[in-house]
């Protein structure tokens, strides 16, 4: 059976934004969904949020699918850079996913987002494990620039989709529902 697992960002909880209505709806696709709580969300660190995925998924397969938003976007990457051998897995959809981030004012959001940042990825690693990966930005994030679109295009080979106005797709934002992402998931 096909398994989806929804990683929330940072801050937030299974219950925030978009993630119930994603869940429900892929529910009704036949989908197995799980949206694990990462641990500490308000300071979330590179290797508990990697564990804890790990811990959820241990032995992911093609019927395995990924959903991130934005810290979730990495810990999945990291969480596909830790994986051994080459399995690989099925299809994976990030929204606001970032290699830089911008708009922190505070030191103290800079601290917690630093290891993530400057922590370095091998992608060579991560694209044995991938099969179909789609990133969806907007042109309106205020953390995260349209330029790294061209990374994950580049060095991940990932379909982009650019949404106008639609800022971090948050609840705030007035995301509460996202069928773009179902959409995307369930396409062949």
């Amino acid at each position: 059976m096909k398994k989806a697992i929804i990683v929330h960002s940072w801050g937030t909880n299974p219950e925030s934004n978009w993630y119930q209505s994603v869940s429900k709806s892929l529910k009704e696709e036949g989908f197995q969904v799980e949206i694990p709580v990462m641990p500490n969300t308000d300071e979330p660190e590179i290797t508990a949020w990697v564990n804890k995925l790990t811990e959820i998924v241990p032995k992911p397969n093609r019927e395995t699918y990924f959903i991130g938003h934005s810290i979730g976007c990495q810990t999945i990457l990291r969480y596909l850079e830790s994986l051994k051998g080459a399995v690989q897995v099925g299809k994976i959809v990030l929204i606001a996913p970032f290699f830089t981030l911008q708009g922190m004012e505070d030191r103290e959001s800079k601290r917690i987002a630093e290891p993530w940042l400057e922590t370095p990825i091998d992608f060579e690693k991560i694209n044995l494990h991938l099969s179909d990966l789609t990133c969806i930005f907007s042109d309106n994030d205020p953390f995260v620039s349209l330029s790294d679109k061209e990374v994950f295009k580049s060095l991940l080979g990932a379909k982009v989709i650019v949404e106008h106005n639609k800022g971090h797709f948050t609840s705030g934002d007035g995301f509460t529902d996202f069928p773009l992402v179902v959409k995307e998931i369930i396409s062949n």
